[in-house]
């Protein structure tokens, strides 16, 4: 008697139905995943910022700066964006406008100097938080 092997149809069908619901669940999860990576990269490359802005704001500032290579800043495929103010009062501000996917894309992240108690804060307008820097979830 000779016998077929291999799987049928309805078999493969189901397989198919597997893959397709488990691809739905993670594509959502993959994308808050790179969106969260992406504010984290966003946030460390304008921390160094922060570091110079402090110590030219010790040192006395002549003028405003508004300059992100003032304060050893550059754009980057991140950070295509960068708008700095350090002002002579001591108040500051450092933001990046993020590249990235469509959940972070455009959105900011912006570091902010209190010219009274000199501490630095951070927010940003994506949905997501990471440490210290809270999301407005717009």
């Amino acid at each position: 008697m000779n016998s077929e092997k291999g799987f049928t149809l309805i078999e493969l069908m189901i397989v198919v139905a597997i893959i397709g619901i488990l691809a739905a669940i993670a594509l959502p999860a993959y994308q808050d995943y790179t969106g969260k990576a992406q504010l984290g990269a966003a946030l460390a490359e304008i921390t160094p910022g922060k570091t110079l802005a402090e110590t030219k704001i010790n040192e006395g500032l002549s003028a405003n700066i508004t300059d992100a290579a003032d304060v050893g800043l550059t754009t980057s495929v991140r950070c295509p964006s960068l708008a700095v103010s350090v002002m002579t009062t001591g108040a500051a501000t450092i933001t990046c406008t993020i590249a990235g996917n469509p959940a972070v894309n455009t959105k900011t992240v912006t570091l902010t100097r209190d010219s009274t108690s000199g501490a630095w804060s951070c927010a940003n307008t994506t949905k997501y938080s990471t440490s210290g820097c809270n999301g407005s979830g717009s």
